[in-house]
């Protein structure tokens, strides 16, 4: 790591983070370019915070690539947005499989395209071994529409739901082991979760930057890691 990491305490590292990646068509339109721009350069900026969040030991990353509500944007958007999400994972395979990347999917598969389908379902066989950090890929994905999905799949297995519980829940999101946001990060300047891992960021710490997406670099990702471990998290319990 750089020297910007060596303030950072790797003992008091946040287990999961979770990203809002805000900002890459603003970044396309002041730069009068068309906003897929801004969703290529989105793309490169995942992959340089996935391998930092990597090096430092982090154990899982969820990065909001694309949502339930996204649909309504235009046709040709969301048409390039599929097309986006097909060629990353058709053709990083070499870089997951180089930084040990288990990619996971959150979100309702069923509704995808039929070659995203199968290439997300690829991608998480390929990748199933690996033993380095998770990489959840939010696609299709809503922190309600999850809660609803999850209590559908208890309806339907019959279970009492008189005894439903947090835990039982949970047991039925689409990661079940993912644990709960310890870091929520939103960039573009917004300061909103817009339906992001609802239930996973009870007691995130949230850090909202002013950073377009495509602007934001490891640098400042180390500086957000920081922000946290500055931070007194109690959890609902009174200050010592």
């Amino acid at each position: 790591m750089k020297d910007a990491a060596l303030d950072i305490d790797l003992n008091a590292l946040p287990s999961h983070v979770g990203i809002i990646m805000d900002g890459n068509g603003r970044w396309a339109t002041q730069r009068k370019l068309p906003r897929t721009s801004g969703h290529s350069e989105g793309l490169k900026r995942a992959k340089d915070i996935a391998k930092a969040a990597s090096d430092l030991g982090i154990k899982y990353l969820t990065l909001y690539v694309f949502s339930t509500e996204n649909w309504k944007r235009t046709q040709q958007e969301v048409g390039f947005l599929m097309g986006l999400i097909h060629s990353h994972l058709k053709q990083e395979l070499a870089f997951y499989r180089e930084n040990q990347m288990r990619v996971r999917l959150l979100g309702d598969l069923s509704g995808l395209p039929a070659d995203v389908q199968r290439d997300i379902i690829e991608a998480e066989g390929d990748t199933e071994s690996f033993s380095g950090i998770t990489v959840c890929l939010a696609i299709n994905y809503g922190g309600r529409d999850e809660i609803v999905r999850g209590i559908k799949k208890l309806a339907a297995n019959g279970f009492d739901m008189g005894a439903i519980t947090e835990e039982k829940i949970s047991e039925n999101f689409d990661v079940p082991e993912l644990p709960d946001v310890d870091l929520l990060i939103r960039t573009g300047g917004e300061q909103r979760l817009s339906n992001f891992l609802l239930w996973k960021s009870a007691y995130a710490e949230l850090v909202f930057s002013k950073t377009l997406w495509p602007d934001y670099g490891k640098e400042e990702f180390l500086k957000d890691i920081k922000e946290f471990q500055n931070r007194n998290r109690r959890f609902g319990a009174a200050p010592a």
